[in-house]
């Protein structure tokens, strides 16, 4: 079985906040055996490269995950609207993680009740899918090219904001989301338990594309994901979500053949319950070719190892920093 995960390695795992993710962990352990290519795109644009998709000049991320959660996609123009937090810092705004945040369902639908209340006259309509995401309709092209946010946190956000021939525009209409979100009563109901909701971030925007038929793609597409669903139906690919235990994947590899493309979710506990149950499975040769595509904000990693690799005993290993400098 050829199995391909995805997998991004934010803040809460990266090596410089998961002590668990150092040298001697099991990751570093599998990077010391493997083939490593380093990408300077995050893992979103990568995914999006490896499935044909264009930047256009964003990838239509939005569209695609949209079509998947529960909204009608067939016209317009969509972005994901994700709910952030803006930190004020001495001379500039951040973009505070995590990205998205959480927001209950009854807050949520009370803040984009009054962005679509003040926006529906300018042809604009915020959505909320079935998996919680926020998206934003347009009756028309945006003419504008975002940035993921993965590239923007912990940043300045100036350098981030949208560009294009319509960039004014679209500035002006954020300013008009963080001024109506400022000081909404669900905000003040969240100071006591959780960060204000005191702006979106804009990225993926586009019309819902078309794939035309991939060579060597997965069989079956394992995820927890609307972008991910998405895929799996613009690709006619069947789609699971993803399992409680790691090991119950090997039940869907009919033969040796059989190529499944697994997203894994972020985990604290990433690397006992992941990287370990696929090392064991390589051993045991339930995984003849293993390929990780691993993100850690603007740079990925494709990782690639088979039962073969993990002899190579004279191979040491090494801080994760060293393969992402």
């Amino acid at each position: 079985m050829k199995l391909t995960v995805d997998c991004d390695l934010t803040a809460e795992l990266s090596i410089l906040q998961n002590a668990e993710l150092q040298q001697h962990s099991s990751l570093a352990y599998l990077l010391s055996k493997a083939k490593i290519t380093s990408v300077a795109a995050p893992l979103e644009a990568l995914i999006c490269e490896q499935y044909g998709l264009l930047a256009a000049p964003d990838y239509a991320i939005a569209a695609i995950a949209a079509n998947a959660d529960g909204l009608d996609v067939s016209e317009g123009y969509w972005l994901r609207a994700d709910p952030v937090h803006l930190v004020l810092q001495r001379d500039c705004f951040s973009l505070g993680e995590p990205i998205p945040l959480m927001v209950e369902p009854e807050h949520a639908m009370g803040l984009v009740a009054i962005l679509n209340q003040h926006f529906s006259q300018d042809g604009l309509t915020f959505l909320i899918g079935k998996s919680g995401a926020w998206y934003l309709h347009s009756n028309t092209d945006a003419q504008i090219k975002t940035t993921l946010p993965c590239l923007a946190a912990g940043k300045n956000v100036h350098q981030f904001m949208p560009q294009g021939e319509q960039a004014s525009k679209w500035l002006a209409v954020l300013n008009e989301v963080q001024m109506l979100l400022h000081e909404h009563p669900v905000n003040t109901a969240r100071e006591g338990n959780g960060v204000a909701v005191n702006s979106v971030w804009l990225s993926g925007g586009g019309r819902l594309p078309i794939i035309v038929a991939l060579n060597n793609h997965a069989n079956l597409l394992i995820a927890s994901s609307a972008f991910y669903q998405g895929l799996a139906k613009l690709t006619n690919t069947p789609y699971l979500a993803f399992p409680e235990n790691l090991d119950d994947i090997f039940q869907y590899a009919e033969d040796s053949a059989a190529h499944i493309r697994l997203q894994v979710p972020q985990l604290n506990n990433f690397d006992s319950l992941c990287i370990k149950p696929l090392i064991t499975a390589l051993k045991n040769k339930k995984i003849n070719q293993l390929i990780l595509n691993l993100g850690f904000y603007e740079k990925s990693l494709i990782v690639e190892i088979t039962p073969f690799d993990l002899y190579k005993f004279w191979r040491r290993t090494k801080p994760l920093g060293h393969y992402l400098t």
